[in-house]
């Protein structure tokens, strides 16, 4: 069986999700900027009925975005739960009254959970259902022809509304062994008593109502998954339904299917199917191998999209049928006029990146390069030459990896850590190239003079491989280049040429590197090793053996060595040898990174659990709260006296410049 990791969902950081009743919509109070890179995983649309100009989008994190003019600029508009693992794949509107909304989430975190959301204005306040709580919702369905009534479809079974969300009853039979792990709902749009449930194994079907029930799997390869219904609005005999075995069309309100040809097999898992309003002949497919469409009823079918795109939802203008918009895994929403003949992504104001590393350009002050994972082809490395108003891809050449590390030579190029070795892009190339030649040297033991001992002799470096692991971090010390990988912990003499290095000290995991010097510090996720001579010997740390997490190590001017964990902060001050636990003014745990802002002679930190940004002016021993960003927060920079951040699902965000320069004359009346 088919569970719903079908329905792909990018990794990313999670926060424990509690519930609120009452979801205000004003999270980002912080007032930061978000400045991008635009795109990312959407998840589903629906537009306004009485107001088609109005789209609201569904993410992956909870997040509810609105369009105001017809899918072409996006802004924040609402967050549901208090967490950020809830999945919005279904918001329906009330024809009737628009002010009427209601949202189905269910959550990546605990995938038997979730909730249905309702607002009676619009969407600026939202409650939770009470029948409906704790309820993993993975469908619902609004009546056409009666408003008042709704099914929600979750994975343990049918439920019922017929009074807008006021009370709630289940309509499948309870411990049932079939009618469960509901995918799909539809109501049938002249008998609201009708509804459709597809199932992750086939089909089923009531007429009243849900006093009886009937297994519609005539003509349906057995085992199949339905992950999309529809009924034809002119004729509900008409069914369309959608499997991982393909697509089917039903004449007889699903008494009978067959299968639709045209589509090939690679593309036939098909996650939504949606009816063009004005042309009832017209059906999307959207796949995990792009967009599909038929213009007779399923007789003929054409892709009309790249078949790199993932498509989870399909909203078709209904004043404009020319006009389609599609929910995309990744590339974010993408948009047609000239009836899905041709596509370009419309993404302005809707961010939804993991950035991993904010690298701002050493000869031009306003270029700013952000690193991303999770993205393959749509993600990699964006630019920004105007301080992060516009970006652009600049990932030729790496083939769709991620990014976890971004530096930048005394030369001026580009070097990238990925999750399968190191690239360079050299000042004046368009395309990343490969530098992950290793030569390490090779021991051979020789006989000596007669009568003595072996002795051990260190032959020419003729092992030679390539690096192909997951590079976490690139330290670019005046002496060496330094990578820390999950092969172990690397190192380049000659900028990035080639490279030497292995598992440290029998470990290879290795996240985070810095070097001061002859002082080289490395981490794995639960050790630190340092080394007082470049790496000639190394020695552990005595951190505590509690922590179970890092995720980064600093090194002061001062040679303080500074550490951030999911315990929380640490700080040694003689080299590794002994550690204090940073508490005073900071969080006791989740503390994302500690970096040294040298403009303003500071130490800065964050935390995914907040979104201030902590300061420090004495090493460390103390710390106040700065800058409230609004957002969690994964990593902190400096660029040009402003603040820059990367959020777990936001994108690059930055301080205001009035609060920048507010901070900056604050520090400059200090040393005066």
């Amino acid at each position: 069986m088919v569970s719903a990791a079908i329905r792909h969902i990018s990794s990313k950081w999670l926060i424990t999700l509690t519930v609120a009743v009452f979801c205000a919509t004003t999270l980002w109070a912080g007032q930061w900027a978000v400045l991008g890179p635009d795109g990312g995983d959407v998840r589903s649309l629906s537009s306004d009925p009485r107001n088609p100009d109005r789209i609201f989008l569904g993410t992956n994190t909870g997040t509810i975005f609105l369009s105001t003019d017809g899918g072409h600029n996006w802004s924040r508009f609402a967050h549901l739960g208090t967490g950020d693992d809830y999945v919005l794949d279904h918001i329906a509107i009330d024809p009737q009254n628009s002010k009427h909304m209601f949202v189905a989430a269910w959550s990546v975190e605990n995938q038997q959970a979730g909730d249905l959301f309702r607002s009676h204005d619009g969407g600026k306040t939202w409650e939770i259902l009470p029948a409906m709580h704790g309820k993993s919702i993975r469908a619902m369905a609004i009546g056409a022809s009666n408003s008042k009534v709704l099914a929600a479809g979750t994975l343990d079974g049918v439920f019922r509304s017929k009074d807008g969300g006021n009370t709630w009853e289940r309509i499948s039979p309870p411990n049932h062994t079939e009618i469960k792990n509901i995918e799909s709902i539809a109501v049938d749009p002249k008998n609201p008593d009708v509804v459709y449930a597809g199932t992750w194994h086939l089909a089923w079907k009531t007429d009243d109502g849900g006093a009886t029930w009937r297994h519609i799997n005539k003509g349906m390869i057995d085992d199949s998954d339905v992950f999309s219904i529809i009924v034809d609005r002119s004729n509900p005999s008409v069914v369309f339904a959608s499997a991982c075995s393909g697509i089917y069309k039903s004449e007889s309100a699903g008494d009978l299917f067959h299968k639709l040809q045209g589509i090939p097999f690679t593309a036939r898992r098909t996650r939504v199917l949606k009816q063009d309003p004005a042309n009832p002949a017209t059906v999307y497919a959207g796949t995990t191998e792009g967009l599909w469409k038929t213009m007779d009823a399923g007789k003929t079918w054409k892709r009309v999209s790249n078949p790199e795109i993932v498509v989870n939802d399909v909203l078709v203008d209904p004043r404009n049928s020319n006009r389609v918009l599609l929910a995309t895994d990744r590339s974010g929403v993408m948009a047609s006029d000239d009836g899905a003949q041709t596509f370009t992504a419309s993404n302005h104001g809707y961010t939804h990146r993991y950035v991993t590393s904010i690298l701002a350009d050493r000869n031009d002050p306003n270029t700013i390069l952000v690193g991303v994972v999770n993205d393959r082809e749509w993600g990699g490395v964006f630019t920004s030459r105007d301080g992060g108003q516009h970006w652009l891809q600049k990932s030729a050449g790496l083939g769709g990896r991620d990014v976890f590390a971004l530096q930048q030579d005394s030369n001026g190029a580009l070097i990238a850590g990925t999750n399968r070795g190191i690239y360079m892009l050299d000042r004046s190339a368009s395309e990343w190239r490969p530098i992950n030649t290793i030569i390490n040297e090779k021991t051979s033991l020789r006989a000596g003079k007669k009568g003595s001992k072996k002795t051990s002799v260190a032959a020419k470096p003729v092992v030679r491989s390539v690096l192909d692991a997951r590079v976490s971090d690139i330290e670019i010390a005046p002496k060496r280049w330094l990578a820390a990988t999950s092969a172990g912990l690397f190192t380049s003499s000659d900028q990035g040429k080639s490279w030497s290095g292995g598992p440290v000290m029998g470990k290879n995991e290795f996240v985070s590197v810095q070097a001061n010097g002859d002082l080289v510090v490395a981490a794995t996720r639960t050790n630190v090793l340092f080394s007082k001579n470049g790496g000639a010997s190394w020695q552990q740390a005595g951190l505590s053996s509690y922590i179970t997490s890092l995720y980064g190590v600093t090194i002061t001017p001062d040679v303080q060595i500074l550490v951030a964990s999911r315990e929380g902060a640490f700080r040694s001050s003689d080299s590794g040898a002994t550690w204090d636990h940073m508490l005073n003014g900071l969080p006791d745990k989740n503390i994302s990174s500690i970096i040294y802002d040298q403009s303003g002679k500071r130490l800065l930190a964050t935390s995914t659990a907040t979104g201030v940004v902590f300061e420090s002016h004495d090493g460390g021993r103390s710390w106040h709260r700065g800058s409230d960003s609004g957002y969690p927060l994964r990593l902190i920079s400096v660029v040009r006296g402003r603040l820059l951040a990367a959020t777990p699902f936001d994108g690059v965000i930055a301080q205001p410049e009035s609060e920048a320069k507010s901070a900056a004359a604050g520090v400059a009346g200090a040393s005066n």
